[in-house]
């Protein structure tokens, strides 16, 4: 079993206009909801790769109950904890004629004391049976900065390998509780660590205390500084379409080629193809399986020169 922590779950909209235009009024061609929140994604591609996943985290209100109602009818096993706060939505406006997508987050409910101590308890108990954990996305209000890694901590304590993807102080704090594996963006691995350069960077991150930082540089693809060395792994050519959620289905093929036990070149294969292929879907947490299959054998990691 795989598990998924989704501190700050989401109703996911996606509008689809064939053009955004500032202060205009639009015609919505498309309304596409969805569980949303970067864990829920997650869950939902390793579930469609036939992993058996459960999702934690939290849900209240009524939002928190048409996300609980939607999450029923997919193979995830749902064990969201609830809040007396409004889980929050997110909205996605995708351009048609361009593939631009403007995203608007709303912050999430106000986590308590009480509600975080019952979280962390299913935490603890689901971490029993795990083969690996995933801790995903922003941190809602009410819940201290270093909640992830106290979390973190739990899971090395369980002997359940963890992997940590958020950004800002959460994760600078998430990655000195050393976690298996980071997967910050280019942004956020630029906000870890004062640098633009991605090598030197991702190089520093893992001297942060990771033992694995895979670095998501958009449409370049995958960097990792590994246990085994450092890799590069590019989509075979650029893709268009809507890039919500194809950091988390790189997430996804992560883990699940860490719990194959896949070497780390198929790894970044399957987490590069996924992510690709969520490009071409117009959902986040979904990908497109005849583009996913059709790019993996053509996605080839190149081992880079570990020179300092």
């Amino acid at each position: 079993m795989i598990l998924t922590v989704t501190l700050n779950t989401a109703v996911d909209l996606t509008y689809r206009v064939p053009a955004l235009t500032p202060h205009a009024s639009h015609r919505v061609t498309q309304v596409i909801e969805r569980p949303g929140g970067k864990g829920l994604n997650v869950a939902r591609v390793l579930a469609a790769l036939g992993h058996e996943t459960v999702a934690t985290g939290f849900a209240g209100g009524a939002t928190g109950n048409v996300l609980r109602e939607q999450l029923a009818a997919t193979p995830v096993r749902d064990e969201l904890v609830e809040t007396a706060g409004p889980t929050r939505r997110t909205v996605a406006i995708v351009d048609t004629t361009t593939g631009d997508t403007t995203q608007l987050n709303e912050p999430g409910p106000t986590v308590t004391a009480a509600e975080w101590t019952v979280f962390r308890t299913r935490f603890t108990a689901l971490l029993d049976g795990a083969a690996a954990v995933a801790l995903c996305g922003s941190l809602p209000p009410g819940i201290h900065v270093g909640a992830y890694a106290e979390l973190v901590r739990l899971a090395r304590t369980a002997g359940v390998p963890v992997l940590l993807d958020t950004s800002g102080e959460p994760l600078r704090r998430g990655i000195a509780a050393r976690p298996d594996l980071v997967k910050p963006n280019a942004d956020e691995l630029a906000q870890l660590t004062g640098t633009r350069d991605p090598l030197r960077a991702t190089r520093e991150a893992r001297g942060r205390g990771a033992r694995t930082v895979v670095s998501s540089l958009g449409p370049e693809g995958l960097l990792a500084a590994t246990p085994e060395g450092l890799w590069r792994a590019a989509p075979p050519a650029a893709v268009k379409g809507n890039p919500t959620g194809a950091g988390d289905s790189a997430v996804a093929g992560l883990l699940s080629g860490l719990v194959d036990g896949t070497p780390w070149p198929d790894r970044l294969s399957r987490a590069v193809a996924l992510s690709a292929a969520t490009v071409l879907s117009p959902v986040a947490g979904e990908f497109d399986r005849a583009a996913y299959e059709e790019l993996l054998p053509r996605v080839t990691p190149e081992k880079m020169k570990d020179a300092a």
